[in-house]
């Protein structure tokens, strides 16, 4: 029966890192056996996915040691969805995999319509794949692998930008898939407990890679509550943590901004192709304010537009209708330089923002530019990323560039703070840190606007905005 997966002795070390992520680990799951793989952001959990699909040493370059192995096909869903995507449209990007295996056309879009329903895309075949929010790509990227009926369903965090509705659905959908027994389960997941009851097996990876903890749902959740709570795993049954406390002053903004609202705030986002221009509708007639000294959430499902009201909030989009007050000349209009000196921008996808050759001169790049010092050492310290001070950004696990998108937002002191779904990947004690940095900076007097799904960071919000979602195109 395929689906057996076989990992010995497995080690690697990516390239530029002075120490390996993963040494020696060893790991063996039965066909059709359902694995929840869980640990500290850096742990090593998506450096085991990408071991049993085979890209580690050919499309990410490492030292890589030891032996995988994988009977039958796999399908993976990445950390950051937007990697597998692979067409223009989604009906095409869906049938990539049933057609690379060689199914007829019928059973393809038979299978691709059923995917694009079981995880809740509205949309019909010809919509975009750029026009989709992340979210909206998370669950793009599992239609393409439920498609694909592989005998091994990798998932790497696929609810971690979806709200509690669509959440629910994706989980069903592989609970559907895997259920049939036909399928090897392993996800990765930081909030654990609503995957508990789908899985039979919890593996928990320390800080080195190692293997903490092998063992059923019931005795993870009785036996090592306290003891893997304190290296930072989402623990049931655990209070939520506190947000570290983090000294204001580090983030006095240089430049203080008054009050911004979005009035009637209509953004309208292009993609061309070789078909031809098409147009999405992201934003339609929003009104919103935001406060310096407070810091506001935008909630909502994906698809409801909140990335897009943050950039255009920053200026960072310019609107089709409507305005943003506030400040004059409007941040839209302004030249780069400008721009950079009074807005600090962290985006759903991290890398994004990356300029610098070493995560220590990311930190410092946009604060160096405009003449204001700041301490990159000790701001790596505070979201533990001192001992990766002269890495490459790229070389870094999911959470752990997210921290450091979060830093190059807030080290230069910007006066508006933009993040978007800064908590993504991130572990108990990883979270307390970027969300002490969050209240911090509207403490500070700054701006600070979050889009986001998560309730926790929601509840440290002073107040929020919720968006609707936006009508099916």
């Amino acid at each position: 029966m395929s689906g057996g997966v076989r990992v010995e002795g497995l080690t690697w070390r990516p390239l530029g890192r002075r120490a390996p992520v993963v040494v020696g680990l060893d790991l063996h799951l039965q066909p059709g056996e359902r694995v929840l793989l869980a640990g500290p952001s850096g742990a090593g959990k998506s450096t085991l996915l990408h071991a049993l699909v085979g890209a580690l040493g050919t499309t990410l370059a490492g030292e890589l040691g030891g032996t995988v192995e994988v009977d039958g096909r796999v399908g993976l869903v990445p950390q950051q969805p937007g990697d597998a995507v692979v067409a223009e449209r989604i009906g095409r990007d869906v049938a990539f995999g049933p057609e690379n295996a060689r199914l007829g056309r019928e059973e393809t879009w038979r299978r691709v319509d059923a995917a694009l329903a079981a995880v809740g895309l509205p949309y019909g075949r010809d919509h975009l794949t750029s026009a989709l929010s992340g979210g909206e790509q998370q669950r793009l990227a599992l239609a393409g692998v439920l498609a694909l009926e592989p005998d091994v369903v990798l998932l790497d965090e696929p609810t971690s930008m979806l709200g509690p509705e669509h959440a629910r659905a994706v989980r069903e959908a592989v609970g559907r898939t895997v259920g049939r027994g036909r399928s090897t389960l392993v996800v990765v997941e930081h909030h654990l407990e609503p995957w508990l009851d789908l899985v039979d097996r919890v593996v928990v990876l320390g800080p080195d890679g190692a293997v903490v903890a092998d063992t059923t749902p019931d005795a993870f959740a009785r036996e090592h509550r306290e003891r893997l709570g304190e290296l930072g795993v989402w623990m049931p049954g655990l209070p939520a943590p506190e947000p570290v406390a983090v000294d204001p002053a580090l983030l006095r903004p240089a430049h203080p901004l008054p009050p911004l609202s979005a009035v009637d705030l209509t953004v309208r986002l292009r993609s061309r192709s070789l078909r031809g221009s098409t147009e999405t509708t992201a934003l339609a007639g929003v009104d919103a304010t935001v406060q310096p000294g407070h810091l506001t959430a935008l909630t909502g499902p994906s698809g409801a537009g909140k990335s897009t009201l943050l950039a255009a909030l920053g200026g960072l989009v310019a609107p089709d209708g409507g305005t943003v007050r506030g400040v004059e000349p409007p941040l839209a209009r302004r030249r780069s330089r400008d721009l950079a000196g009074v807005v600090g921008w962290s985006p759903q996808v991290p890398e994004h923002g990356f300029l610098a050759a070493t995560v220590a001169d990311e930190v410092r790049l946009t604060a160096m530019r405009l003449g204001r010092p700041t301490d990159a050492d000790a701001w790596l310290a505070l979201v533990g990323l001192e001992h990766l001070a002269g890495a490459h950004p790229y070389r870094l696990s999911g959470g752990e560039q997210r921290r450091l998108s979060v830093l190059t937002a807030v080290a230069h002191r910007p006066g508006l703070l933009l993040l978007d779904e800064p908590t993504v990947g991130q572990d108990r004690r990883t979270w307390a840190a970027v969300a002490g940095i969050a209240r911090a900076a509207a403490a500070a007097g700054v701006v600070a606007v979050t889009a986001t799904h998560d309730p926790l960071l929601v509840a440290c919000a002073d107040h929020s905005v919720a968006l609707e979602r936006r009508a099916v195109a």
